[in-house]
Parts: C-alpha cells; sequence; structure tokens
C-alpha cells in the first residue's frame, strides 16, 4: 500500500556545443533546462494503476491482478521485443505505432511491469505526468518523462528510499539510487527511441552540465546558472536526415570539413574549463567569452548545414538587441538558445521576446544547469503545475 501523495519533476535538456559532431566521436556538452516535467504520484483505488498524461492525451487504468498475470506472461521470454509485442496488444497500440501517446503508454507499462519483475509489485497508485517541454523539440521531453517514471516505480516499489522528510519541501536521492533510477530511465528511453546515446536520461538523473564523447558521460564539476532564452521556431525536420547530410558533406570534402568538426570539438573542449572556473552566480564579464564561442558555433553549423533560415532569423532578431544565440539539437529549424548576461534589461529581454514571437516563434525564458530529478511535498509547487496536474 503507498500511502503518500508527492510528486517527482525532471528537468529537459539543451546541448549547449558539439551538435552533429558529437556522432563522430567529438566533444559535446549537454546541460539541464529549467522546464521540466512533473509526475504526480498518490494513492489509488485499491487494486488500480493508473496513469494521466494530459499533454498527450492518454488516461489509462488497469487492474493489478490482470497486470500481475501479464507479467508472469511475459517473464519467460525476457524483457526484448517479445514483451513490447506483448504490451502492444494487451494496451491496443498496432505494431510500428510511433504516435507519442502510443510510446508514453508502452514505454509505463514496460517500466511498471519490469521494475516490479524485479523488485516487488507496484501498489495501486494513481500517477499523473505534465510538462513544460514541448514534445518533438530536441529538448529531451521523453527522457524526462522516464526519469520521473523511473524515480517514481522505482521509489514506491521499495528499491530506492524516499528520502522526503516531514515538512521538507524537495529531496533528491543518493549517489547510488540516482544510477538506478538512471539505468531504468535509459531503459524507458530505449522504448521510445529504440538506440538513444543515454546523453539526456542522464542529463535529467543528475542536471547541471554533462560531457559525452564516444559513448562516455562524464558530469562537469561545476556548473553555473546561466539565464537564457529558448526559442521554438516551430519548423519540423528529421534529425536523420540532416546527420546523414552531414556525412555526405565529410564524405565529399574532407579536408575543408575534418578541422571545422576539430574546432567545434575545441569550442566544446574551452567552453567546459570555462564553465568549470565561473562562480555559481556569475557576473556579466564571464559572459563575452561565452558569446564568442555561441557565434563561432553557428558559422560551423551552418557551414556542416544544418542550419536554416529560421534560425539565421532568430540570430539577426536576438543580435539587433545585442544579444547572442546559437542553434541546439538537430538544427534545420527546430529550438535556439540565446545567452541572457545578468546585466541585459528586462525591458531588453521583452522587446526582442516579442520580436521573435513575431515572427511565429514560440520563446521561454528560463535557466541552464538545473537540479536533476528532485522529490517534492505537492504544496510545494507553483499554483500552474499543481493546476496543470490537478486536470486528471
Amino acid at each position: 500500500m503507498w500511502a503518500r501523495e508527492l510528486a517527482v519533476s525532471a528537468p529537459g535538456k539543451v546541448i549547449l556545443h558539439g551538435e552533429h559532431a558529437v556522432v563522430l566521436g567529438k566533444v559535446a556538452l549537454a546541460v539541464a533546462l529549467d522546464l521540466r516535467t512533473f509526475l504526480r504520484l498518490r494513492p489509488g483505488a485499491e487494486g488500480r494503476l493508473s496513469v494521466c498524461l494530459p499533454g498527450v492525451g492518454v488516461r489509462r487504468s488497469w487492474d493489478t491482478p490482470g497486470l500481475r498475470a501479464l507479467r508472469g506472461r511475459i517473464a519467460g521470454k525476457g524483457w526484448g521485443e517479445a514483451a513490447l509485442d506483448a504490451l502492444r496488444e494487451f494496451a491496443g497500440i498496432a505494431a510500428g505505432a510511433s504516435a507519442p501517446e502510443s510510446l508514453a503508454t508502452l514505454a509505463f507499462l514496460y517500466m511498471c511491469l519490469a521494475i516490479s519483475a524485479k523488485y516487488g509489485d507496484v501498489p495501486s497508485v494513481d500517477i499523473v505526468v505534465w510538462s513544460e517541454l514541448p514534445t518533438g523539440a530536441g529538448l529531451g521531453s521523453s527522457a524526462a518523462y522516464a526519469v520521473c517514471l523511473a524515480a517514481a516505480l522505482l521509489m514506491v516499489c521499495g528499491a530506492i528510499s524516499c528520502p522526503l522528510q516531514e515538512g521538507e519541501s524537495t529531496a533528491r536521492w543518493t549517489e547510488e539510487e540516482l544510477t538506478l533510477i538512471n539505468s531504468w530511465a535509459f531503459r524507458g528511453e530505449q522504448v521510445i527511441h529504440g538506440n538513444p546515446s543515454g546523453v539526456d536520461n542522464a542529463v535529467g538523473t543528475w542536471g547541471g552540465a554533462l560531457r559525452y564523447q564516444a559513448g562516455k558521460i562524464t558530469p562537469l564539476k561545476r556548473v553555473p546558472t546561466l539565464r537564457i532564452l529558448l526559442t521554438n521556431t516551430k519548423v519540423p525536420r528529421s534529425t536523420k536526415v540532416l546527420v546523414a547530410g552531414v556525412k555526405e558533406k565529410i564524405l565529399k570534402f574532407p579536408a575543408i570539413m575534418n578541422p571545422v568538426l576539430d574546432s567545434i570539438d575545441a569550442i566544446s573542449q574551452e567552453c567546459q574549463s570555462v564553465l568549470e572556473a565561473m562562480p555559481a552566480n556569475p557576473s556579466p564579464e564571464h559572459y563575452p567569452v561565452l558569446e564568442e564561442f555561441f557565434d563561432i558555433n553557428q558559422h560551423h553549423l551552418n557551414v556542416l548545414g544544418v542550419g536554416h533560415p529560421s534560425l539565421d532569423r532568430l540570430c539577426q532578431v536576438t543580435a539587433s538587441h545585442s544579444l547572442h544565440s546559437k542553434l541546439t539539437g538537430a538544427g534545420g529549424g527546430g529550438c535556439g538558445i540565446t545567452l541572457l548576461p545578468p546585466d541585459t534589461s528586462p525591458l531588453a529581454v521583452e522587446a526582442a521576446k516579442q520580436d521573435l514571437c513575431a515572427c511565429g516563434f514560440e520563446c521561454w525564458e528560463t535557466k541552464i544547469g538545473a537540479p536533476g530529478v528532485t522529490l517534492h511535498c505537492c504544496s510545494s509547487l507553483s499554483a500552474q503545475v499543481l493546476h496543470e496536474l490537478a486536470q486528471s
């Protein structure tokens, strides 16, 4: 029996430097974005497990004896593709379905049953998940979802502690527990994405900033919190097509393109050194070098062929307000990030936001270097988050 009402949150992510070059063994820096996914956990109706995902229109409920029987049938086959087929059939999800609601439901069922097979039954709980992150924008929304689910399910099964003491508003798990959360979140990401790098769920779990190179993930020692403007151009793109285009360019012009990749790698490494040397709340003089890195890297990404007129427009608009921007993620549209030094006036930020929105873009003023997965007392959440989680 689970008796408490609690909330779990995990951050999204942006790539600060190293997009595309990372595919070819270079360094990338990924940072936690202070736009978060929230999961509310509370005791449910006896013998029922329910999940509500208002953002993608999912509201499902299953009886726990039925789930236990399904788990028993799957356990003999192992937790690979055959398990996913059985879960799809059980949930009425068509083979090959890739809509967010189908993948989110499948990941939920998979993680529930696989975690309970190892650590004991998931009790009758009612789970609601709502996110500040837009889906499909390359901001790690599916990983934040998987991290929240992993933390909540491991906690109700007793595999990790419930670290929130009476009277506390937030708490975090131990390093060992975070490692377990991360490993299960990665399995959830595999259900959704097939072959993820593991960066997004690691950022969602630990927060701050991570260095990623050739499959090795290393948290940065110290990370300042930096204010940014995150802009979604809303221009859809295919990451697969963009990655293939970069590869083709490198094969065609290796002597020209390889130095560009080496330069992007050097920017990532220099940026890591600068961030680790900065104080927790940097003053304006720390920003010019970061702004130069943004400008140089944005030009490099255009040379790689992953720019887009919408991203050029974003950079022009912010430059007219003396701000520096670059694309983040796959490029070809998608999102861009703009540094906001501490001495940027609120009027200048507001004017930049208005000009970007006038282009048809969507903007959020937020921070990077945010904390990773966190347990909350529900009363400590903002009114908006509580309102969204109450829509179930």
